[in-house]
């Protein structure tokens, strides 16, 4: 691999606004990246709700893969500068620099080089919807019938393997009141005490963490009400709740919908409606599993320590985990994910290739 000719490449990607609401953007950066993969593959296009999909693949039907290498080349927002990738030292800024079109590319060319002579079939998941839920794409195909024995989801890691990922619930909470004047408030019933009172028992039971923990934690993110008035009793509020959870709390894992609003109405109270707006379940891998434990030992090969690592965030490897596939996140090094100043630890990119195109061939023997 050109180290050189990659970043270059990466320039003119980072460049593409690949973000959610600009589907010719998504559909641009998708061929951008299968170019780069070169000619001699059939590649399956998917598609749902606009957004844009592909699966990469050598021989001229779909096989059933024995490894798929999935990667995402949406990007959330940024400033017209993030999209103006910048090299300063080890660093590549720009948005999209570690989250993660650089691992892209990498994983494009190790298809590309290594897919004709593996001896068991190898896939190429490039989706672009993954900032958003990841349901159109890797969700999308996962239903189509797209499967494996295993998947590498190049997510930033530097070079650690992570088996396990939180799942994510977003709630929706209703109070209702009765409005009154603000000067005799016992002749109402303000409906924003009723809601803080909910959000204050949910936090009672799932308390904000004053350090990293494995452990569900609970953000308020946005707190509502129709009430325009300061002199005016509320008769209405809203809250929104974004809850990550690990797969040991059985309060969530393993839980439907339906049981979960029972647990949520149970801590905050009856006066409260809760709604399940989105759901899914974390992600494991097998650990000690055979994969997982020959791409720890490319990592240590490639002068990394290829350690364990949980992620507090939902990953599109929870579409696999739930169908009974392992999938592991692996990526290069970097920082600053979705964040204004995110850049590529460019001393990384070299040694996550050789990681991967290693384990790929000790996977075959090789």
């Amino acid at each position: 691999m050109d180290v050189e000719r990659l970043l270059d490449r990466a320039h003119d990607l980072i460049a593409i606004r690949s973000t959610a609401d600009r589907p010719a953007d998504l559909r641009s950066a998708l061929g951008h990246v299968l170019g780069a993969v070169g000619p001699g593959f059939t590649v399956e296009h998917f598609e749902s709700r606009g957004k844009p999909s592909a699966l990469v693949y050598a021989g001229p039907t779909r096989p059933p893969f024995r490894v798929i290498l999935n990667a995402h080349l949406d990007v959330v927002p940024a400033e017209d500068r993030q999209f103006r990738a910048r090299r300063d030292g080890d660093r590549l800024y720009g948005r999209g620099a570690q989250d993660m079109k650089v691992a892209a590319l990498v994983m494009a060319d190790v298809f590309a080089t290594l897919a004709p002579d593996l001896p068991y079939p190898l896939g190429l998941q490039l989706v672009t919807d993954e900032e958003v839920g990841g349901v159109d794409g890797t969700g999308h195909q996962v239903a189509a019938g797209v499967t494996a024995g295993f998947v590498v989801i190049g997510e930033h890691s530097r070079l650690r393997v992570v088996a396990e990922s939180k799942g994510l619930l977003q709630v929706r909470l209703r109070a209702g009141g009765v409005a009154a004047h603000a000067a005799y408030p016992w002749l109402g019933d303000n409906a924003l005490r009723t809601l803080t009172a909910a959000i204050d028992g949910i936090l009672r039971r799932h308390p904000v963490p004053a350090g990293e923990q494995w452990t569900t934690t609970v953000n308020v993110a946005r707190i509502g009400t129709g009430n325009r008035a300061v002199n005016q009793v509320p008769a209405d509020a809203t809250a929104w709740l974004d809850i990550r959870f690990p797969p040991e709390d059985e309060a969530f894992a393993g839980r439907t919908p339906d049981e979960i609003v029972a647990h949520l109405g149970a801590l905050g109270g009856e006066r409260v409606t809760v709604t399940v707006e989105a759901f899914a379940p974390p992600h494991r891998a097998d650990p000690a599993g055979a994969e997982v434990r020959l791409l720890r030992d490319a990592a240590r090969a490639a002068g990394y320590s290829g350690d364990l690592l949980r992620k507090h965030g939902a990953a599109d490897g929870r579409f696999y985990s739930a169908a009974g596939v392992d999938a592991v996140i692996f990526g290069p090094g970097g920082d600053g994910q979705h964040g204004p100043d995110e850049y590529l630890a460019i001393a990384t990119v070299r040694p996550y290739h050789d990681a991967l195109a290693g384990f790929l061939r000790r996977l075959g023997g090789g």
